[in-house]
């Protein structure tokens, strides 16, 4: 599932009239390159959250072959992440388990495919959910103070107030029908959840190897550009 609902305010005036989604780094579509990764991956479907410019992005990425798109549309109301997923999970859109992406994602892979590492170290018996952190030493364009620890069993604790937490919430991550039980109806986000599966002890997380790019707003663009042409 792409998360592409959103109103992209920190992208204005950007996205005045452009979905954030469809805003282009060195010549290609935000949502492109995330759908391009999960073609690499093998992913033959993706289901996309439509919300705010619904029409632009359905007319951008619905003849797509690969991965196939199935929409979840959100035009009466937007829905946050954990709304919108759990939105798709009740119209029957998502298998269990899934991928769920921020459709304004960029990274460069390392060794391995992202969703494949993500895939290799799955294990529904011990996880809810298992997200793809990164360290600040491989976040570009990232001035925030991070998100998450995580032990040696890549177990994940939110970031005590005040500190610095070594693991930055790429925007990618695998979730299984169980993280989404008893959710509460409408809007909310994702954390909400996650809050319960720390809990319990079933939010885990996979330290990517490649880079990760923060493009949060206009001025992101540019150094974006330039890590991705070499220029």
């Amino acid at each position: 599932m792409l998360m592409a609902a959103g109103l992209g305010k920190r992208m204005r005036p950007l996205t005045a009239a452009t979905p954030k989604p469809l805003v282009r780094v060195a010549g290609k579509a935000l949502i492109d390159r995330a759908l391009d990764r999960l073609e690499e991956a093998g992913v033959g479907r993706a289901v996309v959250n439509v919300h705010y410019l619904a029409d632009a992005i359905e007319a951008h990425v619905g003849q797509r072959k690969a991965p196939a798109i199935t929409f979840s549309d959100e035009r009466d109301l937007l829905l946050e992440t954990g709304g919108g997923m759990v939105k798709a999970r009740a119209d029957d859109l998502l298998p269990d388990p899934f991928f769920a992406c921020n459709a304004d994602s960029i990274w460069l892979d390392g060794p391995r495919n992202a969703f494949a590492d993500l895939s290799a170290r799955w294990n529904p018996q011990k996880m809810d959910a298992l997200l793809l952190v990164v360290t600040h030493s491989r976040a570009f364009n990232f001035d925030g103070t991070g998100d998450f620890y995580m032990d040696g069993s890549g177990q994940l604790k939110r970031k005590l107030p005040g500190r610095i937490a070594p693991f930055i919430y790429t925007g990618i991550q695998i979730v299984s029908h169980r993280l989404l039980r008893d959710a509460p109806d409408g809007k909310f986000s994702t954390n909400l959840l996650w809050d319960r599966a720390i809990a319990e002890g079933r939010l885990f997380g996979v330290a990517f190897t490649g880079q990760w790019y923060e493009v949060g707003t206009p001025a992101h663009i540019r150094p974006t550009e330039e890590a991705l042409t070499g220029g």
